[in-house]
């Protein structure tokens, strides 16, 4: 690949995450003057609290609790969080767990239990900060009897496996669970709860965001039974798991609380930090490295492999013509796309974005490609995402590789260890979806 087009994205890439950055993110829409505490349009008078609790779970929970704890000094009562394994930081006032992502695991459970008993003692005149990032819901397992751990585990899985979007999967989630869908919210009534939330979905909706632990739940039993007829999956879950979702959908489970419940009288949730906020940093780095620029969504949605035509005959279509804008150009979008496996292979959805893109721009100069987890993990892999170019495809042929083998199989992280490509960042400690980059040069372009 291009060495330079490498540098570039890399860089515009980067730009991106430190906007992002949880600590940065809770202290842009948080802040203290003596006993007031400013959280987006609400303003909290903290003498008017006995005790002040932080709770939480994601990916950038460790460095969003920390920003919490300096903002808060001497007020914060105690706080307990989950971040994944690897995740963890020594904090003051602030215990944490490691556990599962993402496939929740006994860990994670047993750190579910020991906070909804903790927020348990959670009075009229107490405060809780409940700060989320993505990776929330599988770090929270609190799986409603009689359901159990292993069989949320193989929900989980069959839902990762089929191409639900993540609102499907945390619309199951939510009833299954006993703390997502509002749950820790009604846990803490009725203390004052106060959720601070870094946005890994396109909307950024406080009910799907780690599965809306403190916001109320706008789906119902009925709509989980049909994602479960829509990807055929009556089958592939347990019984138990079925079994609940009907009989909630015939009234005899009470559903997750909606709007109007009376826990949520005291609760505001504010996005802190989105994908968006990305998106415009990383735009204002490529201008500022001499680029036109064009920031498409940041909500796109869909097959990865599909995603991946439509951005590369963007590509292509910019340094043919010049249009939607003229190059040298850095067209950015981010969303989060979804994978129906089809085989054994192993990868996760940017590196197969970026395969299925190598793909429609084999033998195309000037146009390079990267698409990358802002969270730095991609799927199963050590890798944030991949990056490439008309060149990548030659190069595995070169060494006897067939690229659209590979798509088939799933196997985009085995075809990009051998060709290069990966991008590894290592833990990012932010999760806000997905950041692709299409960066189009003023060379001329190929038959494709």
């Amino acid at each position: 690949m291009n060495r330079e087009a490498e540098d570039l994205l890399r860089r515009i890439f980067q730009a991106g995450l430190r906007a992002v950055e949880p600590r940065r993110a809770v202290t842009s829409h948080v802040s203290r003057q003596e006993e007031r505490l400013k959280a987006g349009n609400r303003t909290y008078d903290l003498k008017a609290f006995d005790r002040v609790f932080l709770t939480g779970a994601g990916k950038g929970g460790a460095p969003m609790a920390r920003a919490v704890e300096e903002l808060l000094g001497d007020r914060l009562t105690e706080g307990r969080i989950v971040v994944p394994y690897g995740h963890g930081a020594a904090l003051e006032k602030t215990r944490v767990y490691e556990a599962g992502h993402p496939v929740p695991d006994e860990a994670g459970w047993r750190a579910a239990r020991e906070i909804l008993q903790w927020l348990g003692q959670a009075g009229e005149k107490d405060l809780v900060i409940c700060a989320l990032s993505g990776g929330g819901s599988a770090l929270l397992p609190a799986p409603a009897p009689p359901v159990t751990l292993e069989q949320k585990q193989a929900t989980t899985r069959a839902l990762l496996e089929c191409g639900a979007t993540i609102h499907e999967i945390n619309a199951l989630r939510k009833h299954l669970s006993l703390i997502k869908g509002g749950g820790l919210a009604r846990a803490a009534w009725p203390a004052t709860v106060l959720s601070l939330i870094l946005s890994d979905v396109a909307g950024d909706s406080p009910e799907v965001v780690a599965s809306g632990p403190a916001a109320p739940d706008g789906s119902r039993f009925r709509d989980c039974l049909e994602i479960v007829r829509r990807y055929e999956l009556g089958e592939r879950l347990p019984p138990q798991v079925v079994d609940r979702l009907r009989r909630g959908a015939e009234g005899s489970i009470p559903e997750t609380p909606e709007p109007d419940d009376p826990v949520f009288q005291r609760v505001q949730n504010v996005v802190v930090g989105n994908n968006r906020m990305a998106l415009l940093a990383a735009r204002d780095e490529a201008a500022s490295l001499g680029l036109a620029t064009l920031v498409l969504s940041s909500t796109i949605q869909g097959e990865a492999r599909e995603v991946a035509r439509v951005l590369a005959a963007v590509g292509r279509e910019t340094v043919a013509s010049g249009l939607p804008l003229a190059p040298p150009a850095c067209i950015l979008a981010g969303g989060e796309t979804t994978v129906t496996l089809r085989g054994p292979g192993k990868g996760g959805r940017n590196q197969e974005l970026a395969l299925g893109a190598a793909l429609e721009l084999d033998g195309c100069q000037g146009v390079a490609l990267l698409s990358a987890g802002t969270d730095g993990t991609d799927g199963p892999t050590d890798a944030a995402g991949a990056m490439v170019d008309g060149s990548t495809c030659a190069r595995a042929r070169e060494k006897g590789l067939d690229p659209r083998d590979f798509l088939q199989r799933n196997d985009a992280y085995s075809f990009f260890r051998q060709t290069g490509g990966l991008l590894k960042t290592g833990p990012t400690f932010t999760n806000v979806m997905d950041v692709i980059l299409v960066l189009a040069s003023e060379e001329p372009m190929s038959n494709p």
